[in-house]
């Protein structure tokens, strides 16, 4: 499945369709897993799970021990997970299983379908998971609902499990061989929220580009800081496809200098008003958006490549008459790219804090009233509290971009004596990126605000002229000053969607 289409399903409401080749590698690696199981030890079929896995579970037990992995493994806590994400992680389990290599039962595929598309979100807490052996907590809690248990939202209500599955006709699924540990021993959920990171963080570089070239437009800098010329010497993609972006938007600009115009001709003041080069915030935003946008195209692939992964185990492979025994379900390359996302998406929540800072500090930008205040000095305050609540947001974002995936402590008898934390890592960077729309919000309210200051909003680009007046629809030009918190809830929305 390409990536397009995963946020296709998740964001846009696309239907999942099973297709028949799909049917026919499920039921060739069922019927391989029955027959094959019938007189050997296979872990999770006929053993008990982890350290337990030296039992062994008498034939007359089997179902059971399906259901018991489900029900014993129920046991999260905190608040649950938002529809997308776990939409999300049912797309990445229903891909594993698509791949025809988890011997589970087309009636599993076919239920995590139904569900995706009735968009019917089981209750999964946010707590639980280590990583490894996968998400076990919280696909416990999304294997419940599938077998008709526990609680899911559906349209908006949270209401037990079998009352919608009635109302919708469909039939919870039953152990056959090994649904149970299939569906519950995987990378999904942090795969799952990931892709959901993923989305999100990649609208805010967006956000962030733009907004850069409207503050140096705002400042009037020389537009040389973008040439391809400059920053393709640097030998970084990222670096060149930002001025190359950037350079793009400013096209139209009517506020950027050309310092061949400006400054390259004689000259006899000592002491220049203009500023010959602005500060890092504004003239390095090439370089500092650079790495975020390589580090975001990485963990795409990745993510890409975990959500069409076969992540469970043990591995049923009904071409070579085998069963693996490993440990696909460890979540280390998601745990390390989330950890990557939030340390990138803090660094652009840094700069935009710094933008919005040169903005407000008039014996920085020389040419803006202090806060962008366009009422009374001293009766009125302009953004002056924004900036408060975008200083503290941003200092939150630094202390929560300390890595999770080196933050293993062994449990479960020490059978898992190395883990991810992959989940963690992945719930840590929405926090950063939630907060990350905040800031940005407070800057986009300043950056029109400056605007206005300045008289400018005709001589804008094309796209920095439309970010000005879709802003400024929702949050009007202020001089009295009036609550905002408001205002900054609706820009988020705004930059989200």
């Amino acid at each position: 499945m390409k990536f397009q289409d995963a946020e296709n399903i998740i964001f846009g409401g696309q239907k999942l369709r099973i297709t028949a080749s799909k049917r026919q590698r499920i039921e060739n690696s069922y019927q391989f897993l029955k027959e094959f199981s019938k007189d050997k030890v296979i872990y999770g079929i006929n053993t008990g799970f982890g350290p337990m896995a030296q039992y062994r579970v008498s034939n007359e037990d089997l179902e059971a021990l399906q259901y018991n992995i489900i029900r014993s493994h129920s046991t999260g806590a905190g608040q649950p997970f938002g529809p997308q994400d776990v939409k999300a992680a049912m797309l990445s389990r229903y891909m594993t299983f698509a791949n025809g290599k988890s011997g589970v039962h087309i009636d599993a595929l076919e239920l995590l379908a139904a569900f995706i598309n009735n968009d019917v979100t089981p209750y999964i807490p946010q707590h639980g998971s280590v990583g490894a052996s996968g998400d076990l907590v919280q696909l416990a809690h999304l294997a419940l609902t599938l077998i008709g248990e526990g609680q899911v939202f559906y349209k908006g209500e949270l209401r037990p499990t079998s009352d919608v599955m009635k109302e919708l006709r469909l039939a919870p699924i039953r152990p056959h061989i090994r649904e149970g540990l299939a569906l519950t021993n995987g990378t999904a959920m942090m795969t799952g929220v990931g892709i959901v990171n993923l989305h999100y963080a990649k609208q805010l570089l967006q956000n962030a580009i733009v907004a850069s070239v409207m503050v140096n437009e705002i400042v009037a800098s020389y537009d040389d800081f973008l040439a391809p010329e400059l920053n393709d010497l640097k030998n970084h993609s990222g670096q060149s496809e930002m001025a190359r972006q950037m350079l793009k938007i400013a096209a139209s600009s009517k506020c950027l200098l050309k310092r061949e115009v400006e400054m390259f001709r004689p000259h006899e003041e000592l002491v220049f008003k203009h500023k010959v080069q602005p500060f890092y915030s504004l003239r390095c935003t090439p370089q500092i958006l650079g790495p975020i946008w390589d580090t975001l195209q990485f963990a795409e692939k990745i993510l890409h490549e975990e959500l069409n992964a076969v992540d469970d185990n043990p591995i049923v492979d009904s071409e070579t008459k085998t069963v693996y025994h490993g440990g696909n379900f460890h979540g280390d390359y998601v745990s390390f790219e989330m950890d990557k996302i939030k340390i990138a998406v803090t660094k652009l929540t840094m700069l935009m804090e710094r933008q919005l800072n040169y903005l407000c500090h008039d014996k920085i930008n020389e040419t803006l009233p202090p806060f962008l205040n366009l009422g009374k000095l001293g009766l009125n305050y302009g953004v002056q509290a924004m900036q408060f609540t975008a200083t503290s947001t941003t200092a939150e974002c630094q202390t929560l971009s300390n890595p999770m995936y080196v933050h293993s402590i062994p449990n479960n008898n020490d059978n898992q004596d190395v883990v991810s934390m992959g989940t963690n890592s992945a719930i840590l960077a929405r926090r950063v990126i939630e907060n990350a729309y905040q800031v940005m919000a407070i800057h986009y309210i300043a950056l029109v605000q400056a605007v206005d200051c300045l008289k400018i909003k005709d001589n804008l680009s094309t796209e920095t002229r439309r970010l000005y007046d879709e802003v400024r629809a929702i949050v009007p030009t202020f001089v009295e000053d009036t609550t905002k918190y408001e205002d900054i809830a609706h820009i988020i929305d705004y930059l989200k969607n």
